[in-house]
């Protein structure tokens, strides 16, 4: 404690430091989604890595990670979640486990939907360049907040118009903005407030 105050009596401006946001400035989005399409086709195509039974996203440096499969529970979610976009946007295609490019990397949005005027609607990406309309993240005991948080901005940067979260008790939050969360969404106000 001595040798800390000490420190601070010569360098005081330290003393505000834990007060300071820390702010990192990632590559713009088009130099990094170029680097994540090289990066996504060499992961595609490793032979050991496509036997391995984990979920695979890479960060904005392409280094892989790597997480165990979901709980059951996740699954089901995921299934539920799909089946009623299904139904209640029957226009629009959906898609689960769907590789999207973000400033921070290539992510896997546990569900996805894109709007039925989107290019890649009927096709077959490897790799989202444009985040879809709604993205939807199934939040499972490991996940942080602030690792949702992060998730939530990079989908939004990528171009998501909307992010909705499924809470471990099963309850939706909707998000039209990096902040803005909403009570029911906008291009699916039928969607239910908790899924079982």
């Amino acid at each position: 404690m001595l040798l800390a105050l000490r420190f601070l009596c010569l360098f005081p401006f330290l003393a505000y430091l834990p007060d300071v946001p820390i702010t990192i400035e990632l590559p713009d989005l088009e130099t990094q989604t170029s680097f994540n399409l090289i990066r996504w086709k060499e992961i595609l195509a490793d032979p050991k890595l496509a036997k391995l039974p984990y979920r695979i996203e890479t960060d904005q440096y392409g280094r892989i990670l790597m997480s165990p499969p979901p709980a059951s529970r996740h699954g089901r979610r995921q299934m539920k979640i799909g089946a009623l976009l299904l139904q209640l946007l029957p226009r629009g295609e959906t898609i689960s486990e769907c590789p999207v490019s973000t400033a921070g990397g290539v992510r896997a949005v546990d569900v996805a939907w894109l709007a039925p005027d989107r290019a890649e609607t009927g096709q077959d990406p490897i790799v989202f360049v444009r985040a879809p309309d709604i993205c939807i993240e199934i939040l499972s005991p490991s996940n942080t907040a602030s690792e949702i948080d992060e998730k939530r901005a990079l989908y939004f940067d990528a171009g998501a118009i909307e992010v909705w979260i499924c809470n471990l008790d099963g309850s939706m939050s909707f998000f039209s903005g990096v902040d803005h969360q909403v009570s029911i969404s906008s291009l699916c106000p039928a969607f239910p407030q908790a899924i079982p």
